[in-house]
């Protein structure tokens, strides 16, 4: 069994993972937007691409939500806030802040897993989703680049 500065600490786990679902609300909600608000030919064939983002960050929120609750906290039900942008180029760019913003959030939920099962599953879940977003964070940054 690990002594108590390697268990999981739940009151701050939970203060951070709601923290980071705040983020990941606003990132299924932003990818909706986006996807459903570009104009022009030259856009039109990320729309897809963006939406599977979204719907791929609303099933991380969902499990974010089912870790809270397995501590005993409360999911916030805050969201993070919301853009709307007309031009691709501000619209894709903000997107990219928010995954910035949400990856520093799930990296610093992970600080206080502790070294027990639970805590390394949860430290798994988070570092999965982490690279997740990552990825589309380097996929939309490609798609700035052009």
């Amino acid at each position: 069994m690990p002594d108590s500065e390697e268990r999981l600490d739940e009151a701050t786990a939970v203060e951070r993972l709601n923290v980071a679902l705040s983020r990941q609300y606003r990132s299924a909600l932003q990818y909706s937007i986006v996807a459903s608000s570009l104009v022009g030919l030259e856009v039109q064939g990320l729309a897809s691409v963006l939406t599977a983002y979204g719907d791929e960050e609303l099933s991380d929120a969902r499990k974010l939500v089912e870790k809270i609750v397995s501590f005993g906290g409360e999911p916030t039900v805050e969201v993070a806030e919301l853009r709307y942008a007309r031009g691709a180029e501000d619209a894709l760019s903000w997107l990219v802040r928010c995954e910035e913003e949400a990856i520093e959030a799930l990296q610093e939920a992970i600080e206080p897993t502790g070294r027990e099962g639970r805590s390394e599953a949860l430290e798994h879940m988070l570092e999965h989703q982490i690279m997740r977003k990552q990825r589309q964070a380097d996929f939309l940054q490609r798609a700035l680049s052009s």
